[in-house]
């Protein structure tokens, strides 16, 4: 059984996003991060929380805890319709290998957009592209 794949199609189904999907073998701890354009309120958490509670116990998955919760602020950024719907957002974003004349891996700066594979990213020395399958990491950056 594909546990993420029953995750996303329970989050889906009740209209929201599954951002991020989490599992520790160690504390049998499920961890489900979900989101929508509105933003995630308690109530979004409990009835995602039920569903999957009831769904779980039907497809007979073995677990201790089931936490359902909002990405937060930083909130990851994982597949390119992330990096599409935050255009304008100001990130910070980590690659797998050093790029950039081979010494960067760190980068914070405006978003500008997802084009041909490539996370469009505005800097403060000049725009850069960052093919997807290099991006290790990528977070939103608060504003206050």
């Amino acid at each position: 059984m594909d546990l993420h794949g029953l995750v996303e199609q329970v989050v889906s189904g009740l209209g929201f996003e599954l951002v991020d999907f989490d599992t520790s073998p160690k504390s049998r701890l499920l961890r489900v991060f979900i989101d929508i354009e509105r933003g995630i309120t308690v109530d979004d958490c409990a009835a995602v929380s039920n569903q999957l509670t009831r769904v779980f116990e039907v497809e007979n998955v073995d677990y201790d805890r089931l936490e359902v919760s909002s990405p937060g602020l930083d909130r990851p950024l994982k597949k390119p319709a992330d990096f599409e719907r935050f255009a304008g957002e100001t990130i910070q974003l980590r690659t797998h290998l050093p790029i950039n004349d081979g010494n960067q891996r760190n980068f914070s700066g405006v978003l500008k957009g997802f084009k041909d594979g490539k996370v469009l990213l505005a800097l403060a020395q000049g725009d850069i592209e960052i093919p997807f399958e290099e991006v290790e990491k990528a977070r939103l950056v608060p504003q206050f």
